[in-house]
């Protein structure tokens, strides 16, 4: 079976290619706009018709989408979500070679959720803000394509690369920095948020799955169970062997934000590091984004997100494997090699 990866070079993308060059019976050919790709093409500039071509020379018969942006303002989302998506699918549908579609989608798409709840793919998605919204209408586009395809909503990636501007690639930096320099305290803002968080490499196992099967329509990917960001730098913390305060900031931002002590801890520094996880400075493109309940929330998804997984159990034979202290220990791992 010959694939074609979109995106290899990404966070997602770099682990996908591994899981596919793992399997004996794949030819991998990557496609991207860095100088190591086998093919290079720009999928926000370039142009339907010279896409085809390749296909029709190359003739995969599975192209796998994990190309994208999650930063920027509407523009540049749209740009890199949506109309790359848009020239994948006119290629595919101008093409001969018939290849199925694997597009990676993600949990953004569906917006705020009511908490306790499982988003399940059948739930009516209201993005809350402009990164869903470009997410979303490319999912719009692939299954309006008429193509063979599918769209995996992956919900909260963590992992090995996980990108350090990320919620838990910001927690690691701040315990980091703060190890180094023997601060006794962190105060940390946007611990009350709850995510789904699914390791990288079980998100590669699923678009391996996805690859080789007939399901169509839109999958969910991610753990089934929602975990507090408190918890998570509690993880962390045990695992990177930090002994100080964790104390919380989680109002929004404001001139002087009160903070709630951890529990576990008491102890207090004249000196402490204080970062921002969940509600980092907000971008002046996400300035019209006025949903109460998605606010603060850098992602739009609100204070909860849990995924409905069953199926991504039932059509593709799918189910996570590596737990969340495991992902959290290769994040530190990455921190603590930093210089």
């Amino acid at each position: 079976m010959r694939v074609l990866l979109i995106g290899a070079n990404g966070y997602i993308g770099r682990f996908v290619a591994d899981r596919l060059l793992a399997d004996p019976a794949v030819q991998l050919t990557a496609l991207g706009r860095g100088d190591d790709a086998d093919v290079r093409f720009d999928l926000a500039t370039g142009s339907p018709g010279a896409l085809t071509r390749f296909l029709d020379a190359v003739h995969p018969g599975v192209v796998v989408n994990c190309a994208g942006t999650t930063r920027g303002g509407a523009r540049e989302l749209t740009r890199h979500n949506t109309v790359a998506v848009a020239t994948v699918c006119e290629a595919l549908r101008r093409s001969g070679c018939g290849a199925r579609l694997v597009q990676i989608g993600c949990g953004s798409e569906y917006g705020p959720s009511q908490p306790g709840s499982s988003t399940a793919e059948d739930a009516v998605p209201r993005p809350g803000g402009p990164y869903g919204v470009s997410k979303l209408a490319a999912t719009e586009l692939v299954l309006g394509s008429g193509l063979d395809a599918v769209v995996l909503r992956v919900f909260s990636p963590v992992g090995p690369g996980t990108p350090a501007g990320s919620p838990l690639g910001r927690l690691a930096e701040a315990m980091r920095r703060a190890m180094q320099s023997g601060d006794s305290e962190l105060k940390l803002g946007g611990l009350g948020a709850q995510r789904d968080f699914i390791d990288v490499r079980d998100v590669a196992r699923a678009v391996h799955a996805a690859s080789l099967s007939a399901a169509q329509g839109v999958i969910n990917i991610g753990s089934g169970r929602a975990v507090r960001l408190r918890d998570a730098a509690g993880i962390l913390a045990r695992v990177a062997g930090y002994g100080g305060a964790l104390n919380e900031l989680d109002t929004p931002p404001g001139p002087h934000p009160p903070h709630v002590p951890h529990p576990a801890h008491t102890s207090h520094s004249t000196t402490p590091v204080r970062t921002t996880i969940g509600h980092p400075r907000p971008d002046p493109d996400h300035h019209h984004i006025t949903t109460p309940v998605a606010f603060p929330y850098p992602d739009g998804c609100g204070s909860w997100q849990q995924a409905d997984v069953r199926t991504a159990r039932d059509r593709l034979g799918w189910r996570p494997r590596i737990n969340l202290e495991e992902s959290l220990a290769d994040i530190w791992m990455e921190a603590a090699c930093r210089i």
